[in-house]
C-alpha cells in the first residue's frame, strides 16, 4: 500500500524564517495526520486529517509556550493564521499512532551551532522541567478512557523514561535504566543527553546511528510533552470518581 503523506508548513508572511516553518505526516491507513513544527521541538499535535492537525497544533501554542518560558525561550508568535502548505512527503504507520516519525531530508540534516544550538537545549531542558512539574502536582490515578484503559502518573512516567533512553541512543547516550524516584540517575542522564546535543551540535559529526540531531530532539521533546499535557488533562485531583 503507497504511503501517504506528511506535509511541510509555514508562515506564510515568512516563508524563509525557520522558526515558522512546520510539518504534517499522514499514515499509510489515513487513520491520523500529525502536524509539527522543525524549529520549536515538541510543538506537534494529531488529527484524522491535515487540516485538523494544523488546527489543533495551533490551539496548543499557548501551552506550548508556557514550556518555553521556564528556560526564557522566545514565545511562538499569537498570529498564527497565516499558516500554508509547502512540502509534501511521505509518512509511515507509526504517524497513524498519532506519532511524527519522520525526518525532513533538508531540514533536519541541517547542523544545529551557535544560539541556535542553545536555544535547542533550552527547550529540552524545559520540557523536563516541565515534566516534572507536572507530575508532582497530578494525582497518581488518572482518568481512564472510555473502556478503562490508560496508565496513571507513576506508569506513564516510567514509559517516558523508558522511551527516552530508546531516542537518545541515536546520539549515542546509552543510560541504565532509571526508577522513576531517582532524581539522581535522571539528572545523570539529563545531562549525557545535553552533553550529546551540544557535541554533536558543535562538531556536526555523523550520529552513530540513524536518526538526525534535529528528530532525534524533536521526537524526545514530543513525547515528554505530549505525556505531560496527558498528565494534566486526566489530573483527577479535587474530583470524585464515580
Amino acid at each position: 500500500m503507497p504511503g501517504r503523506c506528511r506535509t511541510r508548513i509555514s508562515a506564510r508572511r515568512r516563508v524563509h524564517d525557520r522558526h515558522d516553518s512546520g510539518g504534517d505526516e499522514r499514515g499509510p491507513k489515513g487513520k491520523r495526520a500529525v502536524a509539527y513544527a522543525i524549529e520549536w521541538p515538541g510543538w506537534s499535535r494529531w488529527g484524522k486529517i491535515s487540516q485538523d492537525a494544523i488546527d489543533a497544533l495551533i490551539a496548543y501554542r499557548d501551552r506550548y509556550n508556557e514550556v518555553l518560558t521556564l528556560e526564557h525561550v522566545r514565545h511562538i508568535p499569537a498570529d498564527t493564521s497565516q499558516l500554508e502548505i509547502v512540502q509534501t512527503v511521505p509518512g509511515s504507520a507509526t504517524t497513524d499512532f498519532g506519532a511524527p516519525d519522520k525526518a525532513f531530508e533538508v531540514e533536519d540534516d541541517e547542523p544545529l551551532e551557535g544560539t541556535g544550538l542553545q536555544r535547542v537545549v533550552r527547550i529540552v531542558r524545559a520540557s523536563w522541567t516541565y515534566l516534572d512539574q507536572t507530575a508532582s502536582t497530578v494525582s497518581e490515578k488518572l482518568q481512564k478512557g472510555p473502556r478503562g484503559g490508560g496508565r496513571d502518573r507513576s506508569k506513564m512516567l516510567a514509559h517516558v523514561l523508558e522511551a527516552e533512553r530508546s531516542y537518545v541512543r541515536f546520539i549515542g547516550v546509552k543510560s541504565a535504566a532509571m526508577a522513576i524516584h531517582d532524581m539522581k540517575a535522571i539528572d545523570e542522564h539529563r545531562d549525557a543527553v545535553t552533553a550529546a546535543i551540544e557535541r554533536y551540535g558543535k562538531t556536526g559529526d555523523a550520529l552513530p546511528k540513524s536518526w538526525s540531531l534535529r528528530y532525534c530532539v524533536r521526537r524526545m521533546v514530543w513525547h515528554t510533552l505530549d505525556h505531560a499535557w496527558e498528565m494534566q488533562d486526566k489530573d483527577l485531583t479535587g474530583k470524585v470518581s464515580s
